[in-house]
């Protein structure tokens, strides 16, 4: 089995970097999640489902009780790319 390769928008990016200067135990809980999806991007903690955009491939997991990790698998290239790590997807 391959591992998926992680990649991140420009807008993840900034929220990694942010978690990592200001909230060490969010950001611990999102390296766990991340090394998880390189091996399983559909299973495992944060509670992982796919979004109801009909699209199937566009998931997300819980890192905390307002944020998720959204995030797209593309199966054909064994990559995940991640969307963005703030806030929830249903979020007005």
């Amino acid at each position: 089995m391959s591992l998926y390769k992680i990649e991140f928008t420009q807008i993840a990016i900034k929220t990694v970097s942010k978690y990592k200067k200001s909230n060490p135990v969010q950001y611990k809980k999102l390296a766990k999640l991340l090394n998880e999806l390189m091996e399983h991007p559909r299973t495992g903690t944060g509670h992982p489902e796919p979004l109801k955009t009909g699209d199937s491939i566009t998931y997300s997991r819980r890192i905390s009780k307002n944020d998720r990790l959204i995030y797209d698998i593309y199966e054909e290239k064994v990559t995940v790319l991640v969307l963005t790590v703030e806030g929830h997807y249903d979020d007005k």
